[in-house]
């Protein structure tokens, strides 16, 4: 467990969050714990959140398939 002073925490955010990708950070005020710092996949876990359906079938960072057959859709004959 790291633990960051408030006024260590401000001058250095970016060390508090490379620490946090690792284990929880915990941030001092006056010498009482006040916040705590984490990743946000421990924060998923922590709290049991999980990917659904329709996440998992997003696949992020692919292209749209064939954006010019969506085209074609919307062009369709009426009934």
């Amino acid at each position: 467990m790291k633990v960051f002073s408030s006024r260590e925490f401000n001058q250095d955010v970016s060390a508090a969050k490379r620490f946090a990708r690792l284990e929880p950070v915990f941030v001092t005020d006056r010498g009482k714990p006040t916040h705590v710092l984490m990743s946000f996949d421990a924060f998923r876990r922590m709290s049991g959140e999980r990917d659904s359906v329709v996440d998992l079938l997003a696949m992020p960072g692919l292209p749209d398939p064939e954006p010019e057959r969506a085209k074609d859709w919307d062009r369709r004959e009426p009934l």
